[in-house]
């Protein structure tokens, strides 16, 4: 079964590490992305831009309406995602688990819903 995992952190201290620290982590997502494409679960990812970047579309009454930023205001945003190919539910879990960002933010795994 496939799944999403998102991460959700807190980007203004995601942007606060120091040169030193951001490549750490980078090295870290690195070696999650390696171990999860060694087992032949990851399926695919991707970083996202900051929510500074981001356009938020509705539609109503047939007007389409853009506003800048995210949807809601949070303390943690969705900074990236992977995909992954997962036998159940344990097993995605698991491998959120791994996920560098599950140690100071938070994961969220969802199953796909396939149409």
């Amino acid at each position: 079964m496939q799944y999403v995992l998102m991460i959700c952190t807190d980007e203004n201290s995601e942007h606060a590490l120091s040169p030193e620290e951001g490549s750490a982590r980078l090295g870290e997502y690195v070696a999650f992305g390696e171990e999860m494409g060694k087992r032949g679960v990851l399926q695919g990812g991707a970083r996202l831009r900051p929510t500074t970047d981001a356009t938020t579309v509705r539609v109503r009454d047939g007007e389409v309406l853009t506003s800048d930023g995210p949807f809601a205001e949070t303390k943690e945003q969705i900074g990236g995602y992977y995909l992954v190919d997962c036998k159940d539910l344990d097993e995605a879990i698991e491998v959120a688990s791994k996920i560098p960002g599950a140690r100071h933010g938070t994961i969220e795994v969802r199953p796909i819903w396939e149409m």
